[in-house]
């Protein structure tokens, strides 16, 4: 089981068969093991690590640290499943330390983002603070490098 899911979790382009012989079990018992992981709930999908710099999509992204009240008998599971609904959250955490929960929030712009979470975020019953902080590079998403090397030219003139 670990050994499958590890090999999806690092490539889940790979076909059954791949994963077969990486395993030195049969096409079908993979198809099978996956299969029952999806119906039980263990693999929840699958997505490609995409460079968004390289593309014409423009976005930004941000963190949002949130302290919250938990309700009496809820904890923070239903600030937690609020927060979920709305389409600018990618990812929500419970956290310890000095906050409560994490959101990864992205927007068209900066300014779409802080008026995500001054008028929808932050009026919700239980939030009693957020900080945002924006996302200004990414270098590895998901244990996979996303910036190139930069191409260092200072040795590259001549005299």
């Amino acid at each position: 089981m670990d050994k499958l899911l590890k090999i999806l979790n690092e490539n889940a382009r790979l076909s059954n068969a791949q994963i077969a012989a990486m395993l030195g079990r049969t096409e079908s018992d993979v198809a099978a093991a996956i299969d029952r992981y999806e119906k039980e709930g263990i693999i929840r999908g699958y997505r490609a690590v995409v460079d968004w710099d390289k593309t014409d999509r423009q976005f930004v992204t941000a963190r949002i640290e949130i302290k919250v009240t938990p309700k009496k008998g809820q904890g923070f599971e239903e600030i937690a499943e609020a927060i979920t609904q709305f389409d600018e959250v990618e990812t929500v955490y419970l956290m310890s330390g000095g906050y409560d929960i994490a959101a990864t929030v992205t927007g068209k712009t900066f300014q779409e983002v802080a008026m995500f979470v001054a008028h929808r975020l932050a009026p919700l019953d239980s939030v009693q603070s957020t900080a945002t902080h924006f996302v200004l590079r990414r270098y590895k998403e998901r244990g996979i490098m996303i910036k190139d090397e930069p191409v260092d030219e200072r040795g590259m003139g001549s005299l």
